[in-house]
């Protein structure tokens, strides 16, 4: 409990300066207290990974929102909840708990992200709600709801705007959406919907905007890539709907329009980051294997580690190693065909998946490419430093094979080649018999 602790302590101190709830540091700890325990549990092994996602939840429910929260957190399952459960690099519990936590940090930013958008969805819709609550009651009682719409409509942070539903053309924007769609709020009025927006913008929403003005539908929500007259690009959340009085006609349409561009690159900066290697940049584990299982028809797979490369850390230092490692993954993306991707599993350990492959020769061919690559000496800090590699391949029909039999197949393939190479590298130095 006090390493459970001692993580949770550290998070909080990490999320200071992050926009935050009302909470103070001594019941931030209390809340992470409990989600600490059970990553540290799976991390180990013995627990499941799903306690991310709900850590994730709850400090999304305590009202953090802010990209910085999750950058610090992620931080912190990587490197400081390894630190906790397996502080030496050399153990060899070391690379497997640090894989867990790896993919413990990339559930709780999916989870994150889930909660951001879905906390931004329900204000969206509360909003919604509101305005067409406050446009029927425009209707019933309309001294009284005109004041109250006119003030949810001026002061609204989100864009609100209303359509004649007979002419097609605007009849009213407040100041929010006039901001998203980068067109002045006055020169609004009295034009067309697709005059506005443009040909560039308009799209799909073209139709669905014809179904609300036939009847067909009385709403539809539509997420779309915009570009504003000055040439910027924003991402629009648009919800649209037909307000009816209280026959039953259709009155007009009220528009609703959100910026939710921050939050979608932070949703795709979160996947990048829980998809690809921190180090060399290449697609990870998770992705590679997602790819793996996506491919189809037949496929070859490159399975390599590099040989002598704990020398290097042991001699040189981590930090050259490191740059080793970096300058691997640069030569990969260099030889390999435009129909391969390189991964890092992990470690000195390499993985390379190519699709639609034509047969052994063209395996062979790529197989031939990284190691000749790999052979050039390495320029470390100003020292050459000459690292080999072992390859295992194999060749697949993926409609047959299964995932974890390719892998047991190109992972026998290595070690069978390492061991050929220290038997030819034995042979090469044994001294000379004199009988």
């Amino acid at each position: 409990m006090g390493a459970a602790h001692e993580l949770a302590v550290r998070w909080a101190a990490m999320l200071d300066g992050a926009v935050a709830p009302t909470l103070n540091r001594t019941q931030v700890e209390q809340l992470l207290d409990p989600y600490a325990v059970g990553l540290i549990e799976a991390v180990r092994g013995t627990g499941v990974t799903t306690v991310a996602a709900e850590a994730a939840a709850a400090l999304v429910a305590a009202n953090y929102r802010d990209p910085l929260a999750v950058h610090r957190s992620v931080l912190v399952l990587c490197k400081d909840l390894v630190d906790a459960v397996c502080p030496d690099p050399d153990c060899p519990d070391f690379v497997p708990v640090r894989d867990r936590a790896i993919e413990v940090a990339a559930e709780f930013a999916a989870a994150f992200t889930a909660g951001l958008r879905n906390a931004a969805l329900a204000e969206q819709e509360s909003t919604m709600a509101a305005v067409l609550t406050a446009a029927r009651e425009a209707e019933a009682r309309r001294q009284l709801s005109e004041a109250r719409f006119q003030a949810i409509f001026a002061g609204a942070s989100v864009g609100i705007g209303t359509i004649d539903i007979t002419t097609g053309q605007v009849v009213d924007v407040n100041n929010a959406m006039a901001e998203v769609l980068g067109v002045p709020a006055e020169s609004m009025p009295g034009r067309s919907v697709a005059d506005i927006l443009g040909p560039m913008n308009i799209g799909d929403a073209f139709a669905r905007f014809q179904q609300l003005f036939s009847g067909e539908v009385d709403s539809f929500r539509v997420e779309s890539v915009h570009t504003r007259p000055n040439g910027t690009i924003t991402i629009i959340d648009l919800s649209m709907s037909v307000v009816r009085d209280s026959d039953g006609k259709p009155r007009f349409l009220i528009g609703v329009t959100v910026d939710v561009t921050e939050r979608k690159q932070l949703a795709d900066q979160l996947w990048y980051d829980a998809h690809h290697d921190s180090l060399t940049g290449l697609p990870n584990r998770l992705l590679f294997f997602d790819r793996l299982a996506a491919a189809d028809g037949q496929v070859g797979v490159c399975y390599l580690d590099l040989d002598g490369f704990k020398e290097i850390n042991d001699r040189r230092g981590h930090t050259a190693g490191d740059r080793v490692l970096c300058d691997v993954a640069q030569r990969l993306r260099a030889v390999l065909p435009e129909n391969a991707v390189a991964a890092r599993l992990g470690g000195d350990e390499f993985i390379v998946l190519v699709e639609h492959c034509s047969g052994r020769e063209e395996l062979t061919a790529v197989a031939d490419s990284i190691l000749g690559a790999l052979r050039q000496p390495f320029d470390v800090a100003g020292l050459s430093v000459t690292v080999g590699a072992s390859i295992g391949t194999a060749l697949v029909d993926t409609h047959s094979t299964a995932i974890d039999e390719l892998m047991h197949a190109v992972d026998t393939a290595m070690y069978r080649d390492k061991a050929a190479r220290s038997r030819r590298a034995a042979a090469l130095f044994a001294p000379p018999d004199n009988h």
